[in-house]
Formats: structure tokens, C-alpha cells, sequence
């Protein structure tokens, strides 16, 4: 097996026996990290220590579900509306929650309505993948979560 000890340095091909020593010497355990094809890489450390860490990892990337921003205009064009909703249903698909806002500037103001329009056709859109979390027509935005 190749082994590398509990200092990162890597001492090559080893017989087990051998490796088994140098990790009772080192009051440490003998691990195997990956079983590769010709020889497997075993690692001299603490395996309470090891399995710690992996169980931190895991928690920390099944956290709670992120909220995903996309942000619009009234008058966004076909192609980018579309791209849009693709993200959003694979952010859904991940258990993530979706946020759309509507920004205006100037002139566009005086025409909400398409803004409202354009928030609900989001939602019908995405009505398979998610559900109206909320809906705020003063604000122009929607948030949705999966399901």
C-alpha cells in the first residue's frame, strides 16, 4: 500500500505490517483514504479527528436553502426571459428559493401594470417546479420556494 504518515510526507510502496507499526508509534490509527486499482493510499491519522471533519462537511453543505436573486426589467427581452426561468427551475429543482424583482427606472414608473404582468406570467411559468411563497405587487417582486 502507499502510505503517507501523519506529517504529509509520503514514504512510497509499504507492507501493511510496516504501516500498522509506524501508526501504533505514532499512537494514531492506520486509515485507508482511497482504494486505487494497482495499490491503496492509507493514511497514518486520528480517525475520530477524520470522521469529525467529514461530518462537519456534510452539514455545512446541507445547510439551509439559499434564497436565489434574479432581477428584471418590464420590457426584458424573450430570450433572456426565458433563460431566466431555466435557472430559476433548476435552483428549484435544488431545494433553493427563488426571488424575482421587477426594477424600474424613469418613465417605466408610470406603467406597473406591465411590471405586474410580467411577475405573474413568472409565476405561471414556474407554477410546475414552485410555489407563491409571497407576492408583492407594491414591491414588484415574488419569492418561490420548491414544490
Amino acid at each position: 500500500m502507499l502510505l503517507i504518515d501523519h506529517e504529509n510526507n509520503n514514504h512510497g510502496v509499504i507492507d501493511t505490517r510496516d504501516a500498522l507499526v509506524m501508526a501504533q508509534a505514532a499512537n494514531l490509527d492506520l486509515v485507508i483514504v482511497s482504494e486505487g486499482k494497482d495499490e491503496p493510499v492509507a493514511r497514518i491519522m486520528d480517525f475520530g479527528k477524520h470522521q469529525y471533519q467529514q461530518k462537519k462537511r456534510q452539514r455545512q453543505n446541507t445547510s439551509k436553502p439559499s434564497v436565489k436573486d434574479v432581477k428584471l426589467r418590464p420590457n426584458v427581452g424573450e430570450a433572456d426571459y426565458d433563460i431566466r426561468i431555466v435557472r430559476a427551475t433548476e435552483w428549484l429543482g435544488k431545494g433553493n428559493m427563488v426571488r424575482f424583482q421587477v426594477r424600474l427606472r424613469g418613465r417605466e414608473h408610470h406603467h406597473r401594470d406591465r411590471a405586474t404582468q410580467l411577475l405573474e406570467r413568472v409565476v405561471e411559468d414556474l407554477s410546475a417546479s414552485g410555489k407563491v411563497q409571497s407576492f408583492d405587487r407594491r414591491a414588484l417582486m415574488v419569492q418561490l420556494s420548491p414544490g
